[in-house]
């Protein structure tokens, strides 16, 4: 469920997300509960194990849009009792009332975007909270009732060093957050950071990059949080598992602008024109997947996941051999120690580092 609204686009990123008034955001709300209907005339009443409503800011609107999507969804959906149900949330937007009215809506996990708990980064950011106001829209959704929080953070950030990306890793696993998603910051062509930033200078050097990344794995492992995918750590069994979904390539359906939906054989992506959508279209691109396209997929998506991806699963998805699609491949990732090649495929502690180059091999 793509939210589009913030209060102010940060320099660095590059998703489909707007500031806007209140008329706007009602304008949207009533386009998305249409949306919703007509998928449902579509599709019928399919089963919903997990819900994710991201942005832009979803916490920006008032929360009442959120609960009235929510009850539709579960008026024209078969929505499972224990379904995972996430809101992103940023401090800044994320207040006391709108918090308890999520959770009493039956949102069950929040993923709050810290970024960073040094206040200058997040300045240079442009993020419009700090550290503080984090510290007390964790402690008020923990009051909630939320006890499955994400926290996210972000590496190689303008003026960003070894020491206090360290500082910010050891305050939030004290915390104790059920999850923690790691990304190193992406300078995206389009943003403003690509005009200040395109050439790498003032970013942390390769190496400075590179050390944050294997002190994420082993600060975080040290405290309880098991890698089980590549930017991705949580407790035992808080993995999550809407995320899991996209990786496995579980059929799912978006709902919004920009957003996409993947139906097993056809990837749909909405257009991004707030207006044509206010105005009810919810046409989108379609993409039929061949064959060849699917098995690809399969590979690149499974190998981000620690535990990798099971021969038999590919034999049951494809009726051919893991082997004989990709035999050379895996052969020779295998022998340059990046992949372990046996009935399960995962890639190497080292494979997870050069990850991109491995992936690669099967497009």
């Amino acid at each position: 469920m793509h939210i589009p609204f913030c209060v102010r686009k940060c320099d660095y990123c590059d998703f489909v997300s707007f500031a806007c008034g209140a008329d706007v955001h009602k304008m949207y709300f009533d386009a998305l509960l249409r949306q919703i209907d007509e998928t449902a005339e579509t599709v019928g009443r399919v089963p919903v194990v997990s819900v994710f409503i991201g942005g832009g800011t979803p916490t920006v609107p008032d929360a009442q849009y959120i609960v009235a999507v929510l009850c539709k969804l579960k008026e024209r959906f078969d929505v499972s009792p224990d379904a995972e149900i996430t809101i992103e949330a940023n401090p800044n937007s994320a207040s006391v009332e709108k918090l308890k009215v999520y959770r009493d809506a039956g949102i069950n996990r929040l993923s709050i975007g810290l970024q960073s708990t040094e206040d200058s980064e997040l300045k240079m950011l442009s993020r419009l909270h700090n550290y503080e106001e984090f510290l007390e829209t964790f402690s008020e959704a923990r009051k909630a009732g939320f006890d499955n929080i994400n926290i996210d953070i972000m590496g190689a950030i303008p003026v960003q060093t070894l020491e206090s990306y360290r500082r910010t890793l050891e305050r939030v696993v004290a915390l104790n957050p059920e999850h923690i998603s790691a990304y190193s910051l992406i300078v995206e062509e389009g943003t403003p950071f690509y005009e200040r930033y395109k050439d790498g200078k003032g970013l942390p050097d390769e190496d400075t990059e590179r050390e944050m990344y294997y002190l994420t794995k082993q600060l975080l492992h040290e405290h309880g949080y098991e890698r089980y995918e590549i930017s991705n750590y949580s407790k035992p069994g808080r993995e999550c598992r809407h995320n899991l979904g996209y990786w496995t390539r579980v059929p799912y359906l978006g709902f919004g602008i920009a957003a996409a939906s993947f139906d097993g054989e056809k990837r749909y992506q909405a257009h991004s024109d707030l207006k044509r959508f206010c105005a009810g279209d919810f046409s989108a691109e379609i993409e039929t997947l061949t064959e060849t396209d699917a098995m690809a997929e399969f590979m690149f998506l499974g190998l981000r996941l620690v535990r990798g991806i099971a021969k038999s699963d590919f034999k049951k998805a494809f009726g051919r051999d893991m082997d004989e699609v990709y035999g050379e491949q895996l052969n020779k990732l295998a022998e340059e120690g990046l992949l372990v090649n046996g009935d399960q495929v995962m890639l190497t502690d080292k494979g997870m580092d050069v990850a991109n180059y491995c992936m690669s091999e099967f497009v």
